[in-house]
């Protein structure tokens, strides 16, 4: 190695409140990548339900993160959905759970829709029922060519997200899938709109880190200010959706790096953020 050349900056661990047995995320280039792991099929009990709500909820606190990945281990699923043996079985649990025991999937699905940074979900393989939840929440989604994703609840006695399903399908096609339990392609979903781009197997998380690295070289104040006003006017009425935004790009306007942008694009520069 030259003088001249570095050492590629190795990932950084992220360290949460609490240790986490399903999830893991480092930071590299300022790309967080979260990653779910409970084999065989990624399904989830409320454990690993609460610990995808810690995670999401707590690495936007740092502010060296841009932009997160969202991903699972394995080739088999993204998440196969509940784990019904676990959730048949599970006794720690504290009272407000035994009252209400969807409140675990509430908060996780809320976690990921609300991380300050964009979220892209790297989806592998199947996306059921809270895995498909998951996936419709996140801001982008690149799906390998094996991923089926749908809410098949009504197979095993449940009634599932539907209203996370018409995120991804629209209405007719989401009421066609819940009725009948039936998955629709990664293909499907990109004619769509849902799925910015599917990819072979090999190639997913490239594919997810580049768009994820395109972000993370926007402003860090700017990026945020997005997905905040993303969120809050989304299903608005649209004259008062766009008052909201006019309000975001107010404040916006009151750093330095706003002045920055304009600069940078007038003098055919790179910008230099305030948060570096």
């Amino acid at each position: 190695m030259s003088h001249a050349e570095t050492a590629p900056a190795p990932d950084r661990t992220l360290e949460f409140s609490e240790p986490l047995d399903s999830v893991n995320a480092v930071v590299l280039d300022n790309v967080a990548r979260i990653t779910f792991s409970r084999p065989p099929v990624n399904a989830v009990d409320i454990r690993a339900m609460r610990e995808i709500h810690i995670a999401f909820s707590e690495v936007g606190d740092d502010d060296e993160v841009r932009a997160v990945v969202f991903t699972s281990s394995g080739g088999k699923a993204f998440c196969a959905g509940a784990d019904l043996k676990a959730f048949a079985g599970e006794q720690d649990v504290d009272l407000a759970h035994r009252i209400d025991e969807g409140m675990s999937a509430r908060r996780a699905f809320s976690a990921i829709r609300h991380c300050p940074v964009p979220v892209i979900a790297a989806v592998n393989g199947a996306a059921i029922g809270a895995g498909m939840a998951m996936a419709a929440v996140c801001d982008v989604i690149v799906a390998d060519r094996t991923a089926r994703f749908g809410a098949t609840e009504i197979n095993v006695g449940l009634l599932g997200a539907v209203n996370y399903l018409r995120r991804m399908v629209g209405e007719y096609r989401a009421r066609e899938m819940f009725f009948t339990g039936e998955l629709a392609s990664a293909e499907e979903l990109h004619a769509r709109g849902a799925i910015a781009r599917v990819v072979e197997p090999d190639e997913l998380q490239a594919a997810a880190l580049e768009i994820a690295r395109t972000i993370a070289t926007k402003s860090p104040i700017a990026m945020r200010l997005a997905k905040d006003a993303i969120n809050r006017t989304e299903g608005v009425e649209l004259e008062h959706a766009y008052r909201i935004e006019q309000d975001y790009t107010a404040r916006l306007r009151q750093f330095q790096d706003s002045r920055e942008a304009a600069a940078a694009f007038l003098e055919k520069r790179t910008p230099h953020w305030a948060l570096r």
